[in-house]
């Protein structure tokens, strides 16, 4: 098979169900961007009262619909290149008989269904949910595509992170200076994720002609560039726990970075191949799920306690 040929055979298109168009979301990826606005809410939300607690949850019910519309719309206008991609073409929506009409359309349903779970909080959660969607344009949409555009794709992904975490935290709160500084870690976060992403990705993406920073500059200058802005939001989250921004167990963030800086480690000494990379993004995903699991009972046991 050349790099050009359909990596797999596209099915028949039955008459599309419920089911089978759900199938094409990635729901755990869907499901790991959960936990920022989520903790964006919980940093914020102050008291929790019926209201508050109903607020909260439309904005993760919201954001559930963004970020699958976010996936959807990336994977509506790859999809061509993801058929040429061995390692994508199976789990792609064509090789399920859905067509890029079927998935547009629900890929548009569920941001107009996000933009009004937001709407129904506040006018600043429907302006950032906007924004959100309004980057992933940009980022994913053909003619715009700046996916390919090596360093102005980290700036979205720089932006994107940020917003993210506002997205939760501006439900109950005015967009303030500590909110800014927390959504800096997360930008951070956000970004060292799709550099090591990037490097994963790196041969797929070289195929399609697609200039990410992983093929722009290299793999491995792409892999370092993410551990360096991990190494920044490890010490970002220190710093915020030591001024009282965050709770101040996440102090114990220090205690996590040397594992992260092993599985890196083992990464690179594996020649940074595709499975190496994927357990690396295990690792630092489980290391972040331990973060902002801490983050939350920490936050909720002084919300009870008060």
């Amino acid at each position: 098979m050349t790099p050009l040929e359909p990596a797999v055979a596209i099915r028949s298109r039955p008459t599309p169900s419920w089911p089978r168009l759900l199938s094409s979301i990635r729901f755990d990826e869907v499901c790991a961007l959960q936990g920022t606005p989520l903790i964006g809410v919980i940093l914020s939300i102050g008291a929790l009262t019926e209201t508050n607690m109903l607020d909260a949850a439309i904005i993760v019910a919201g954001n559930v619909c963004l970020v699958s519309h976010v996936f959807l719309f990336n994977d509506w206008s790859g999809i061509d290149g993801d058929l040429n991609d061995p390692r994508r073409a199976a789990r792609t929506f064509a090789a399920k008989g859905l067509s890029r009409t079927e998935v547009g359309y629900l890929a548009i349903s569920l941001l107009a269904i996000g933009l009004l779970l937001f709407a129904m909080v506040g006018p600043t959660p429907f302006l950032i949910g906007l924004t959100v969607a309004s980057l992933s344009a940009l980022y994913s949409a053909p003619g715009l595509h700046l996916k390919g555009a090596p360093l102005f794709n980290s700036g979205l992904h720089i932006s994107g992170g940020a917003l993210h975490f506002l997205l939760g935290y501006s439900a109950f709160s005015a967009i303030d200076a500590r909110g800014l500084l927390i959504s800096l870690f997360f930008a951070l976060v956000f970004t060292a994720g799709h550099f090591t992403h990037e490097a994963r990705d790196h041969e797929g993406d070289a195929v399609n002609g697609i200039r990410t920073n992983a093929v722009a500059f290299g793999k491995t200058q792409g892999f370092i560039a993410g551990l360096v802005l991990f190494t920044a939001a490890y010490g970002l989250l220190v710093a915020l726990a030591f001024f009282g921004l965050v709770p101040r167990v996440l102090t114990f963030a220090a205690l996590l970075y040397p594992l992260h800086l092993l599985a890196s480690w083992r990464a690179l000494r594996a020649g940074l191949t595709f499975e190496s990379l994927v357990n690396l993004q295990r690792c630092y995903r489980a290391l972040c799920a331990i973060v902002g699991i801490v983050t939350v009972a920490a936050t909720l046991a002084s919300l009870w306690g008060s």
